[in-house]
């Protein structure tokens, strides 16, 4: 499945919030919620539930709080993934602008292959600041709060209030930590019931994203959070009744259950090959490669019908990644050769001070049940 930007996907959604909200979107609006819907409430509360793919609430949440607000689904960006995918809900930019592609990336800024959300080096995982890199070198998209005539608030998990990432890409809001699902909808309440100036609140919850990568999105564990964030978001329409508010809930991604037998590991025949350590996730790899075509060859063979092999510069021209201005250093963010798992196959390489661990969850490829997001609609 390929990711809509056109009017269809999260980039979308995007756009509509920020002009309802009086900003200036950057791409066109969702079809199915045009600005001018948003722009008639007095608050918007737009909450994020990372992981949380359509098909997974259409099978297991049905009849719940969030399902029966459902308005069906749009698609995420490509890759379907955290760093991509919230990046463009902070920024309303695509990947192609705002240039984070996937949970590793190689900066050549700081020299190294690094994660872009907590900000550190791939195996060593020193700060990528100790390079002599600051968070705009690394990030150079802002977020649109700053732009906005509407009071702003982001409410997130402790534990990544104060990040590089969040310091970024949410000034020009006010940010306020909670650290338990049940308590997100008396922050959020005290937030818009505070004052009389119009507000957007953004609430992020990561919790059943963190289950899912560790169990599984189907296994028990996974659904007590779906339970969990399904009650809360109950008491958060609750809550908000009478305050002329629209809320929207959405995620970033779904998922798939991974086998082991289906976790593949980068042979060394072809790790000889790259420059650089892996970048991107382990459903869509990026290789920075010395030789493209002896490299798409041996992956070809190695991989067969278990992924495709593309020059990922091709997989940019068709526009996987969106349109706009591309990123300075989009090029090197997306390496010379990806590998694009088909099934439910994933691609792994180790590297020194890498945790030796496999996902049961992942997510970032483009099946259906991980690019596929519940649009959830509710006004107060």
């Amino acid at each position: 499945m390929r990711p809509d930007y056109t009017g269809g996907g999260l980039v979308n959604l995007m756009a509509s919030i920020v002009e309802g909200c009086g900003g200036r979107a950057h791409h066109p609006g969702l079809a199915a919620l045009p600005a001018s819907r948003v722009a008639e409430a007095r608050n918007v509360v737009f909450l994020l539930i990372d992981g949380l793919g359509a098909r997974y609430l259409e099978r297991r949440g049905a009849g719940g709080e969030l399902a029966r607000r459902s308005r069906g689904s749009m698609t995420s960006v490509f890759p379907s993934t955290t760093a991509s995918a919230v990046t463009t809900t902070y920024t309303g930019r695509s990947p192609l602008e705002h240039g984070l592609t996937g949970w590793f990336a190689y900066f050549s800024e700081a020299g190294c292959v690094g994660a872009p959300l907590p900000f550190i080096s791939r195996g060593d995982h020193l700060p990528l600041s100790a390079r002599g890199e600051g968070a705009h070198a690394i990030y150079r998209s802002e977020g649109f709060f700053a732009s906005l005539p509407a009071e702003s608030h982001v409410v997130t998990w402790h534990d990544i209030a104060d990040s590089r990432y969040n310091q970024h890409h949410c000034a020009g809001a006010t940010v306020h930590s909670y650290d338990r699902a049940a308590d997100l909808g008396a922050r959020v309440e005290r937030i818009v019931k505070s004052g009389a100036q119009r507000k957007l609140v953004y609430a992020y919850w990561p919790e059943f994203d963190r289950i899912s990568h560790r169990y599984g999105s189907e296994s028990p564990q996974a659904f007590e959070r779906l339970e969990e964030i399904d009650r809360a978001f109950g008491d958060l329409v609750s809550r908000l009744s009478g305050t002329e508010s629209v809320v929207i809930a959405t995620a970033d991604h779904g998922f798939v259950d991974v086998a082991p037998e289906e976790s593949l590991e980068l042979p060394a025949s072809l790790a000889s090959l790259l420059k650089f350590p892996l970048c991107g996730e382990r459903r869509v790899a990026y290789c920075h490669v010395h030789s493209r075509d002896e490299f798409a060859a041996r992956a070809g063979d190695w991989l067969g019908d278990r992924a495709q092999v593309r020059e990922s510069a091709a997989l940019a021209a068709e526009g996987w990644f969106g349109g706009g201005a591309p990123h300075p250093r989009f090029p090197e963010r997306i390496g010379d050769i990806a590998l694009v798992m088909n099934g439910r196959y994933t691609v792994k390489d180790w590297i020194p001070g890498d945790p030796r661990h496999l996902h049961i969850g992942n997510h970032g490829g483009t099946s259906e049940d991980e690019m596929l997001i519940p649009l959830i609609l509710e006004k107060t």
